[in-house]
């Protein structure tokens, strides 16, 4: 839950202002959808919520602790164990197959190898990547890629998903499997889920949709969405 947050940053020539005493509550189980124009702050939004950017003022508060005011090594944990990211452009290593690219989060958290290795291995035959494991990310299709990075996303078993732009660099079919996935593993798992988008074709097929405007988050008719 996010409450009375505000969020600015400097460019060379004024102050902008991205969240204004911005309010969020995102439900257990549900897919919340953020949108907005390019530039107004959602993937700025996505960092306060995930731990990576402190807010000027109010609070972002999981399991009724304020997550901001617990110190760093509560910030790194809660990054690490509670919270799962999946980026546009993928981030992937290179060098890493699918399968070491999806343990990755266990193995930084010291978790024993061969569980890391069959945690991978199941959360990537749940998203369909069964037979390129041993693929790297130079042998994979942009959908392929955004499926390991949605498998790694899963690794630790995160209470909160946050996606910024997942379908942005894939087509429309590719997109619609990637939303369809999304929310087969969230029937499964029942996380909450934050994916921020540009396209109304996507918001559409979500649980809820909000739009950044002014800094505030304000609720969308998604049958508008077409």
């Amino acid at each position: 839950e996010m409450v009375a947050v505000d969020k600015s940053y400097a460019t060379k020539r004024e102050r902008i202002h991205v969240l204004k005493e911005a309010d969020l509550k995102v439900f257990s189980g549900e897919i919340l959808g953020i949108v907005g124009a390019s530039g107004v702050g959602k993937s700025t939004l996505l960092h306060v919520l995930g731990g990576l950017d402190q807010p000027a003022k109010g609070k972002v508060v999981f399991k009724r602790q304020d997550i901001y005011r617990q110190g760093n090594s509560f910030l790194e944990k809660f990054r690490n164990v509670h919270v799962g990211f999946v980026f546009q452009f993928f981030n992937l290593l290179p060098d890493f197959t699918a399968l070491e690219n999806a343990m990755f989060p266990a193995l930084i958290q010291n978790k024993q190898k061969s569980i890391a290795r069959e945690r991978a291995e199941y959360l990537l035959c749940e998203v369909g990547m069964k037979d390129r494991m041993s693929h790297k990310p130079g042998e994979l299709s942009g959908g392929e890629s955004q499926r390991v990075a949605l498998a790694r996303g899963l690794m630790n078993q995160p209470d909160l998903l946050l996606a910024d732009e997942p379908t942005g660099n894939l087509d429309t079919h590719a997109s619609d499997q990637l939303i369809a996935l999304i929310r087969k593993l969230n029937v499964e798992f029942n996380q909450m889920f934050v994916l921020v988008t540009h396209s109304q074709r996507v918001a559409g097929q979500l649980d809820r949709v909000l739009e950044l405007v002014d800094g505030k988050l304000n609720p969308i008719n998604q049958s508008l969405m077409i």
